[in-house]
């Protein structure tokens, strides 16, 4: 997560919803540029330092950092082998090498418990903490209603093969997914300290999904779709619209409970 502080004289001060958009819009700003350069630079041999430079990622034109790109295409190598299965000689020398110093560690300080390294429970933890972040978002009504709305234009189109390329429908689809998708954004954290955050999502998912209920609209104008089913969509499109709206007022209150009223 970003360091939710604003450098110009805001130290301490938890980020509301108008700062978290901000950030986003400047995250926004940086992807659209790098995809832009990655396109335009696709087949310079210098693509990557080329690329650095433009974005100001000084750190990776200096000596260490140079070869940035060619550094991390051989670490994928390493980690996955050059047919893309991994490469389990290199894995489990280096998981010798780790244990010994771990072991060496242990033995120079005898008032400490020996106790086994076992890197699979690591994993583990990685894995159900993974698991918790996705239980946080996935198991809400509201983001279980999203799915289901996306999942029924997918059926509703699939049936219409040749409709489904039509630029309102495609309208509606990516609509429908991005509201998803900002939603499980900010369904996923339940820190208090980043509901401006979620604020700021949930905004991103009600414009998405607005979107999604004009372009409904233009499918019934442009008779993509029929009147019966054009309402059971609009009417699945206001139940998650509702929901969001609702949620925004909900974490609204709560900001202004813990935090004021902000801006």
């Amino acid at each position: 997560m970003a360091d939710n502080h604003f450098e110009s004289g805001s130290e301490g001060r938890v980020w509301d919803e108008y700062d978290w958009e901000r950030f986003l819009q400047q995250q926004d700003r940086k992807t659209e540029k790098y995809m832009e350069l990655l396109e335009k630079y696709l087949d310079d041999p210098n693509r990557d330092q080329i690329i650095a430079k433009e974005m100001g990622w000084h750190h990776l034109l200096d000596e260490n950092g140079k070869d940035w790109g060619a550094n991390l295409d051989t670490l994928f190598e390493q980690r996955h082998g050059a047919a893309g299965g991994p490469v389990k000689e290199d894995a489990d020398a280096d998981e010798e090498d780790e244990a010994e110093d771990f072991d060496d560690e242990d033995e120079d300080d005898p008032d400490e418990e020996d106790e086994d390294f076992d890197e699979d429970d690591l994993d583990e933890e990685e894995e159900d903490e993974d698991e918790k972040s996705a239980s946080r978002y996935d198991r809400h009504p509201l983001y279980q209603a999203a799915s289901a709305l996306a999942v029924y234009i997918d059926q509703v189109f699939n049936e219409q093969d040749p409709v489904s390329q039509h630029p309102a429908v495609v309208r509606l689809t990516t609509s429908a997914t991005l509201a998803n998708v900002k939603l499980a954004a900010a369904l996923s954290d339940d820190d208090v300290d980043e509901l401006g955050m979620s604020i700021a999502y949930l905004k991103r998912a009600l414009k998405a999904i607005t979107n999604a209920l004009e372009a409904t609209a233009q499918c019934e104008q442009e008779r993509l779709l029929d009147a019966p089913l054009a309402q059971e969509l609009r009417e699945r499109v206001f139940q998650v619209r509702d929901g969001i709206v609702s949620l925004m007022g909900l974490y609204r209150g709560e900001w202004r409970r813990r935090f004021g009223h902000g801006h």
